[in-house]
């Protein structure tokens, strides 16, 4: 016979599923930026700055996930804090359809392993459209990732990086200096 605390255990993990089947079912196609935001805050217990934008249909895995202030995470994207940190600072504008994952395996291991890692996304970077962050990556400051994009190693500052896997191409102007502000009308681009 399983103890007490077996049930417990088990209640409790089955309490925080529905918390996050709730918002990334439901909550996150609600209309209303502040409505999202309050229940990621308050009742998923993700930090986020001030000034931030989260768009319709994101999901969220996980509860080691910190947005910065002023940062604009567009549609549908995917966010996978689970087991490895998401850390997203200061006006960063992640694209339409990205994926954040903490969390892969090894192709070539009989056992299927897993692999974490934590990821930053540091001030002024720029996530583009349908890119994906892999395990342990660092995106530098100022930095792109270009659309269609997998990053499997960190990038450095200032860097302007494309491909599958993503390579870098050039170098980004270092004097950024914008405050991203970005609250389109429900899941359009019309504000």
């Amino acid at each position: 016979m399983k103890s007490l605390g077996y049930y417990k255990y088990r209640f409790g993990r089955f309490a925080t599923a529905c918390k996050f089947y709730t918002y990334n079912s439901f909550v996150t196609n609600l209309p209303g930026y502040g409505l999202r935001t309050f229940y990621l805050r308050h009742v998923l217990k993700i930090k986020i700055g001030k000034g931030t934008a989260i768009h319709m249909g994101c999901l969220f895995m996980g509860r080691n996930i910190e947005i910065g202030n002023n940062t604009v995470i567009n549609r549908s994207c995917r966010f996978d804090g689970r087991v490895g940190k998401i850390e997203i600072k200061n006006n960063v504008s992640l694209s339409v359809e990205s994926y954040l994952l903490t969390e892969s395996h090894l192709p070539n291991d009989p056992n299927f392993k897993s692999v974490s890692g934590g990821i930053t996304i540091n001030d002024y970077a720029w996530i583009g459209l349908r890119s994906i962050i892999m395990p342990g990556v660092t995106i530098g400051v100022g930095s792109i990732v270009g659309a269609a994009s997998t990053a499997t190693k960190s990038i450095g500052d200032y860097k302007i990086a494309v491909g599958s896997p993503a390579k870098v191409i050039g170098e980004r102007n270092k004097e950024l200096d914008y405050t991203l502000s970005y609250f389109p009308f429900f899941n359009t681009d019309i504000f």
